[in-house]
């Protein structure tokens, strides 16, 4: 027999599917997406599942939660709600409010949820994150089913295996990685969105763009003004593109989970998660990755890696499709805010982990990683940003 204390290891494998369904109306009484969706974990049993949904939604869907209710109560041979759908706040308040979270588990415990139900969580972002976070840590993970409802979130965000809420002032500290059972893109949703909230997903399909794709990003150059009023065809077709894009480097660059120190996806994004908070979230996600790209833009070619003609395009491409480059600056309170934007290197490293890495483009699709940032610098592209766009 061996040593007692010889190591004794086994190799774990797992497998995951990450699944993506477009429609549209997916509570429209002869729309089956969903129930499509919600299999059984096992022969004969009956499905139940608990809806999480954004109060924001009533504004552009009036009784929406009643429309969830009918829906399932249309399909009660196959599935059945726990309880009445759950409306819960949108917007990032609702990550910096621990009670939300709290909220989620006790309706998931009222609910006698278990690992064969279901969460369905149908909103933006922030909604997604943070019922994600509960389904995932709520008898260590009840399957999830995200709808997203933004742009952001059908194009990127709610694409993704990652949520979490916003602990200590720092986005996304409290947060875990679970596969979603499934995605479900409901396109209906976009064009009830306000142009604020429509124009957000602009911005993370060209980051997705620059950092993988040079034919993407050339798609929507070309289309920039169309894109800028929101035409239909070529509008979906960008959210489309994003969301596979994003889908497949999570699926398929080999650090799903994130325990490398790489995160092409975040390019522009140490900046923007600062001036996120800075702002006290007044800037929203989009706005801020525009300006986090703006900088880095202007980073890469005031050091040479990025020529001059080709970030200005980058730029002129970002501006056009309607972002502020450095408007949402104004909302940081305090006479400058550059220090304090300087400082999310540090908390951009301490959040991913490992060394500082930080990715950068040389053109559209050519992308590399850098490990350091000169101050001086970034606050020259800063002020170059103030003086070019103010």
């Amino acid at each position: 027999m061996a040593d007692r204390t010889d190591p004794v290891s086994f190799p774990i494998a797992l497998q995951h599917e990450h699944r993506l369904v477009f429609t549209r109306d997916v509570f429209g009484a002869g729309n089956d997406t969903l129930a499509q969706v919600l299999t059984p974990r096992e022969p004969g049993e009956n499905v139940r599942a608990l809806v999480f949904w954004d109060a924001g939604l009533e504004a552009g869907f009036p009784r929406f939660g009643e429309k969830i209710a009918g829906w399932f109560a249309s399909r009660t041979d196959h599935v059945r709600l726990a309880a009445t759908p759950v409306a819960v706040p949108g917007g990032e308040a609702v990550k910096n409010d621990f009670r939300q979270l709290e909220g989620v588990w006790s309706a998931i415990n009222a609910a006698g949820l278990c690992r064969h139900s279901y969460v369905i969580a149908v909103g933006g972002g922030a909604v997604l994150d943070m019922v994600g976070f509960g389904a995932a840590t709520a008898h260590r993970g009840i399957p999830l089913v995200r709808l997203p409802t933004t742009s952001l979130s059908q194009g990127d965000g709610g694409v993704g295996v990652k949520n979490g809420i916003n602990f200590f002032g720092k986005k996304n500290w409290l947060g875990a990685f679970n596969v979603p059972h499934a995605i479900v893109n409901d396109l209906a949703f976009l064009h009830a969105l306000p142009p604020r909230d429509r124009r957000a997903g602009l911005i993370e399909a060209v980051k997705v763009a620059l950092i993988r794709d040079a034919a993407f990003f050339e798609f929507i150059a070309e289309r920039v003004d169309a894109l800028a009023v929101f035409a239909p065809e070529p509008y979906e077709a960008v959210i489309r593109a994003s969301a596979r894009q994003h889908m497949e480097h999570i699926a398929t660059a080999g650090d799903p989970f994130e325990r490398g120190s790489a995160r092409p996806l975040d390019f522009g994004h140490w900046a923007a998660h600062k001036l996120e908070q800075l702002s006290e979230f007044r800037v929203s996600h989009g706005e801020a990755v525009a300006v986090g790209m703006a900088i880095d833009l202007i980073y890469s070619r005031r050091v040479g890696l990025l020529p001059e003609p080709i970030a200005e395009r980058i730029l002129d491409v970002i501006q056009r499709l309607g972002f502020q480059l450095f408007e949402p600056i104004k909302q940081i309170r305090g006479p400058s805010g550059r220090q304090d934007m300087l400082d999310g290197l540090e908390e951009f490293r301490e959040h991913l982990g490992g060394r500082l890495t930080i990715p950068m483009i040389r053109a559209p699709g050519v992308r590399l990683d850098i490990h350091e940032m000169d101050g001086p610098i970034v606050k020259a592209a800063f002020d170059e940003l103030r003086a070019r766009y103010a």
